[in-house]
């Protein structure tokens, strides 16, 4: 008995393994940006935002302010600094990789920065 229903529950999949059709909304790429901002005024993020990201993801995002850590590779030294994230779920698309790029070079130009962190997942997400 024990057998049979094991096999209905791995026949039926996980309740986790659908959640959009579960909780409605849509399958979405997550993508979560990790900035540095020492050296970055709120009115030069105000602008980097309007300028470079904005035009790349105008359906919306979300920013995030915190206190990061970073340890550089070469030298070995730990960093700490004001930081932030930004949150963008946007639908998967061919050129997705390449905007995202685009935002991390751009603030690395920028701002001289050595490193602009990037979280992928998927979610989730009604809007």
């Amino acid at each position: 008995m024990k057998k049979v229903l094991l096999a209905l529950l791995l026949l039926s999949g996980p309740a986790w393994a659908a959640p959009c059709d579960v909780l409605g909304g849509h399958e979405m790429v997550r993508a979560e940006l990790l900035f540095g901002r020492t050296h970055v005024s709120n009115a030069a993020w105000a602008d980097f935002l309007r300028q470079s990201v904005t035009p790349r993801f105008p359906d919306g995002l979300t920013v995030l302010d915190g206190k990061g850590q970073w340890r550089n590779p070469a030298g070995g030294e730990i960093s700490r600094e004001a930081s932030s994230v930004l949150v963008i779920l946007t639908p998967e698309a061919s050129d997705l990789k390449a905007r995202l790029s685009q935002v991390r070079e751009d603030y690395k130009t920028r701002f001289r920065q050595q490193s602009v962190g990037l979280v992928i997942s998927t979610a989730c997400a009604d809007f």
